[in-house]
């Protein structure tokens, strides 16, 4: 693993994630789990682990580090990511680590960390702290190996071990009415994720008839990491839509804290315009509320949000900006176009499984399928779709782009990365906080052809002045 004295490869903007074993191994995982203890000073925190192969002995090394720093830890065990932001809020505990990589490849893994009421912890609000913590104890065991001098060691915290996905389950049926479901076929693909034996506790209580694809967790991932935003990871959800007859297609990506839906035709949904239908069943149950939306498409979310009486309030992209303006301006909901949605009483926490149950609740309340719920939508704000590109030169390529189009442009907000807006059409192009890639997001006022006239045209302007791009 690389440890030159400032950085460690695998701590990110928003989290940990890294190869196994070369950049994230027990040993790390221990003195990560000891440094985080010693920044926050928690009495007692929630460590859950997804399905990966390396995740238990991993969420153990941290526990163990956690432990040697005096606090008590609470083990829930195999979890999706959201499990361990409500264990954070619902027993009031200090903090919580979930150890996961989401959809990186399968020899990765990492860690996400909260502090008490499951607010994150980013680059920006400790991250780099902790790091510098594991950075020193590193160095310091490094000297101990050479030399006899010990480290003062604390009381060990105590560790508890429970279950607690029925106290789950439970507060997610809160967010619907059940007397209002009318029996719906769903195909549900969890890619053997963690999100199965949630549904399965779910669909107890649900009128829903469900066709489960790759739906036990399995770390070896059989079918393929569960990463839907891509696009060839579609098929087999679009398939059995169609062929099933189903009503809806569901699914989710390795920590079941993202989900993505298809509609009775098979046909994807981009995450843009579920952001909408959300913010309008936030707005019904709380009038007048502000909701939150991320730079990269916003006029259908803008338009929505206004016209049934809310304020719409932008953020910038990524989970640990997005929680941060909803606690500041205590929004109902708020929903980014990368399929992270946000609700107020998750303490402002993203969850997979909310969205879902919401909207199907709309349908059974309607009578109308999902594809009649966004199809004027999508015809009056057609999008690119997030284009990624690997530049040699992102730098160039951003300057590139304000040159080209800064002149004429109604608006320039360079809030995240660059948002240029002409009176038909906009775009914004921004660096990825997790990936090595610029991100391009298109969007025109009902206009396919201007859509994919300035797409290509963006496009090419970044990949000549960004030293190419794939």
């Amino acid at each position: 693993m690389s440890t030159d004295s400032a950085h460690l490869e695998s701590f990110k903007a928003y989290d940990i994630r890294g190869r196994i074993p070369d950049q994230l191994n027990e040993e790390m995982a221990e003195i990560i789990g000891a440094a985080y203890a010693e920044f926050v000073h928690p009495s007692k925190v929630v460590v859950g682990h997804d399905m990966r192969l390396s995740s238990p002995s991993l969420a153990q090394a941290v526990s163990k580090g956690i432990r040697a720093a005096g606090t008590d830890v609470v083990d829930i065990g195999q979890v999706g990511t959201e499990e361990v932001y409500f264990a954070t809020f619902a027993l009031n505990l200090d903090g919580g680590v979930m150890v996961t990589a989401s959809h990186n490849p399968k020899d990765y893994n990492g860690m996400k960390f909260t502090r008490d009421l499951a607010r994150p912890i980013s680059a920006d609000t400790g991250l780099m702290d902790i790091e510098r913590l594991t950075l020193q104890a590193m160095s310091e065991a490094a000297s101990r190996e050479s030399d006899a001098g010990t480290r003062p060691v604390r009381s060990r915290g105590k560790l508890e071990t429970i279950d607690n996905r029925s106290r789950y389950v439970e507060h997610l049926l809160t967010y619907i009415d059940m007397a209002k479901l009318k029996p719906l076929k769903i195909v549900a693909n969890s890619g053997n994720g963690c999100s199965g034996p949630v549904l399965d506790l779910l669909e107890k209580h649900l009128p829903f008839e469900f066709v489960k694809l790759n739906h036990d967790p399995d770390g070896s991932f059989p079918h393929g990491v569960p990463n839907p935003l891509l696009p060839e990871n579609r098929a087999a959800t679009s398939e059995a839509v169609r062929a099933e007859k189903a009503d809806l297609g569901l699914a989710w990506d390795g920590d079941f804290d993202r989900c993505f839906f298809f509609d009775e035709n098979g046909e994807f949904v981009d995450g843009y315009y579920l952001v909408g239908l959300l913010a309008q069943r936030a707005l019904r149950r709380h009038p007048g509320a502000k909701i939150i939306h991320d730079p990269r498409l916003i006029w259908n979310t803008v338009e929505i949000v206004e016209e049934a009486g809310g304020t719409p309030v932008q953020s910038k992209s990524g989970h640990a900006f997005i929680k941060e303006k909803m606690r500041a301006v205590d929004a109902a909901y708020g929903g980014e176009m990368s399929a992270h949605q946000y609700f107020k009483e998750f303490s402002y926490c993203d969850s997979g499984m909310i969205p879902w149950l919401q909207i199907t609740e709309t349908m059974c309340t309607t009578g109308r399928p999902l594809s009649a719920m966004v199809s004027e939508r999508i015809a009056r704000y057609p999008v690119s779709g997030e284009i990624n590109l690997t530049l040699k030169d992102p730098g160039a390529a951003l300057a590139a782009i304000g040159k080209a189009y800064g002149g004429g442009a109604l608006s320039i907000d360079e809030m995240d990365g660059l948002s240029i807006e002409y009176p038909k059409w906009r775009f914004n192009v921004r660096p990825s906080n997790t990936e090595p890639v610029i991100r391009l997001n298109v969007e025109t006022r009902a206009d396919a052809g201007l859509l994919h006239e300035k797409t290509q045209e963006v496009l090419d302007i970044l990949k000549s002045s960004g030293g190419g791009g794939s």
